[in-house]
């Protein structure tokens, strides 16, 4: 099922990422999906801000791979940010290790998750930003297996008022 919220701001959309943050789990795997300047880079801050990481976070499209340390429900965690945008070929995916960044320690952000399709855990959210420039974003989650209709609904129901979107 999907549940679709509304950003007007990017610091709304910031907002929704760090809101999630508290209902992730080690080896979680968020495949953020939106075009270039949608808001997939401040939702994925909005996270690491929730998660308690305290060194800023850039989009990591020159260097493939970002890696922070966090907070996780009580736990140390290893929060690994990718932006496969520059890969030109599902192979590539391969030769960097997105399959390694799965593991039960970490919980993985995959900004242009698209060519790595087939390598992706079935138990993934989909986070999709709809909307450019100036105009309000969609954002939609869908959660293609296990319990993330739990999560994703609790997290609506408790943050939605603050937030100020709907």
């Amino acid at each position: 099922m999907d549940y679709k919220v509304t950003s007007v701001t990017a610091e709304q959309t910031r907002n929704w990422g760090k809101y999630l943050a508290a209902y992730l789990l080690p080896g979680d795997v968020l495949a953020l999906i939106g075009d270039l300047g949608a808001g997939k880079t401040a939702f994925a801050q909005g996270i690491g801000e929730g998660l308690g990481v305290t060194r800023p976070m850039a989009s990591p499209t020159f260097t493939l791979i970002h890696e922070y340390e966090g907070q996780c429900q009580g736990t140390e965690i290893h929060l690994v940010h990718m932006d496969l945008y520059r890969l030109q070929h599902p192979h590539e995916v391969e030769v960097i290790g997105v399959e390694e960044s799965f593991s039960g320690d970490s919980i993985c952000l995959i900004e242009w998750p698209e060519i790595a399709e087939d390598y992706l855990p079935e138990n993934r959210l989909d986070v999709e930003i709809l909307g450019s420039g100036e105009q309000p974003r969609e954002i939609v989650f869908h959660g293609n297996e296990g319990n993330w209709e739990q999560r994703i609904t609790a997290m609506i129901h408790s943050k939605e008022e603050k937030l100020g979107g709907s």
